[in-house]
């Protein structure tokens, strides 16, 4: 695998697909946001980095089944892929080992 990189963004996105199991799609996955982090993103945002995602091969989609709720509009839903759940295990192990490694802090007033 080469060397791959995520942005803040991406991050959040890869665990909320990965949360979502299957269910991902672009407005959930701003609904997920604000339910767990209570953190905005605009649609365009989420959409440009679901395809930049997918284009990294960390995150693979199919279009859904069309539904009534929608008006016949199918859905395209995000899953994660082998390699973006390395890259998401590798992040978390990294997060962990700089947590670690910080010496507690005591704060005198």
């Amino acid at each position: 695998m080469s060397q791959t990189t995520l942005g803040e963004l991406e991050e959040i996105v890869v665990m909320i697909v990965a949360i979502l199991d299957g269910e991902a799609y672009s407005v959930g996955i701003i609904n997920e946001m604000k339910e767990r982090l209570d953190r905005e993103v605009s649609l365009g945002a989420i959409q440009t980095v679901l395809k930049r995602l997918e284009k990294k091969g960390l995150l693979k989609s199919e279009f859904g089944r069309a539904t009534n709720e929608r008006g016949g509009k199918r859905k395209r839903l995000y899953e994660i892929t082998a390699e973006g759940q390395e890259i998401i295990d590798q992040t978390r192990e990294q997060r962990n080992a700089l947590w670690e490694a910080m010496p507690r802090l005591s704060f005198q007033y």
